[in-house]
């Protein structure tokens, strides 16, 4: 199993400490040193202030965010968890990526969701019962713009009537695009369109509120997997696909102190079920106390997975 970290560019509320350029890059130096597969940050451009008293947050923007911590590393991936592709014209998105991709050496996973902020979407101008089709209409665009040949497409709300996008990706093809959202499309565009699947916990008291599916259990979580291996089979699918998920204490929802044992325990039963990528939070309010808790990843955890 491979393991991701979030850096905290969400941590607006003490900037200086943990989302300024210095932070990113100490943070990510340690990420990489600590022996962690790739570091990854959110997205919200412009949330709504309802959310934000709520429990929201602002993050920094993820491509400027993650290019500080490309310059400052050189192996650690490059993850958006996630970004949300129907906010923007899919081509200023395959822009973005395939420029970090190109500067950092072929590093980027692309994770992308439908998204669930009504405000949000309503601030960007674009329509929230549209999200759908439009991360659906973004992929096709983008792996078309990465190609870096001339590009004819008509999509719902742009005309490409033959374009080109240089650089590039540094990976042929484009970066993996993994899809997040615990619902039935997400998971059959993942199956159809995507190179891993994201579901995340999701309690079934805030389902409505993130407008996805509840997801609580271990063995909820393996039932969906097995459900979307259903569907790899009956589409023909035989390239793999990853399983993404978040270990238990230590996800976007709780801020738990690190214990190694149960950490490895929580990876192991992910394997057990079919993860094979972890994404966590690591813990700390200080630079210090976040550089300590890698350390126990570096030392005792990470050599351990599963």
């Amino acid at each position: 199993m491979q393991v991701a970290v979030q850096l905290p560019t969400h941590r607006i509320d003490r900037f200086d400490e943990l989302a300024s350029a210095a932070a990113i890059a100490e943070v990510s130096v340690a990420a990489e040193g600590a022996g962690f597969d790739a570091a990854f940050v959110t997205e919200h451009p412009f949330p709504g202030d309802r959310w934000l008293a709520s429990g929201g947050h602002h993050a920094l923007n993820a491509f400027v965010a993650l290019s500080f911590a490309a310059a400052a590393t050189s192996t650690i991936r490059l993850l958006t968890y996630l970004a949300i592709p129907a906010y923007r014209n899919p081509f200023l998105l395959a822009k973005s990526v395939s420029t970090l991709d190109a500067l950092s050496g072929g590093r980027v996973v692309l994770g992308i969701g439908a998204g669930y902020l009504e405000d949000e979407f309503a601030a960007l101008g674009v329509a929230f019962d549209e999200r759908n089709d439009r991360t659906d209409e973004a992929i096709t665009a983008m792996r078309a713009a990465w190609t870096g040949e001339s590009v004819t497409m008509r999509g719902a709300h742009f005309a490409a009537p033959g374009n080109t996008m240089l650089p590039a990706p540094e990976q042929p093809g484009g970066p993996p695009i993994w899809i997040g959202g615990n619902s039935r499309r997400a998971m059959r565009r993942a199956v159809q369109m995507g190179d891993g699947w994201a579901p995340m916990p999701s309690p079934a008291k805030a389902s409505k509120r993130l407008h996805t599916p509840p997801l609580e259990t271990l063995d909820d979580l393996g039932a969906r997997i097995e459900e979307s291996r259903e569907v790899a089979r009956a589409h023909g699918r035989t390239a793999p696909l990853e399983y993404v998920f978040m270990p238990l204490g230590l996800d976007m929802f709780t801020n738990a102190a690190v214990d190694a044992d149960k950490t490895l325990e929580s990876l192991r039963a992910l394997r057990d079920v079919g993860v094979t990528y972890a994404t966590m939070t690591v813990p700390g309010d200080t630079r210090d106390e976040m550089l300590a808790n890698f350390a126990v990843f570096g030392d005792e955890i990470l050599p351990e997975c599963p």
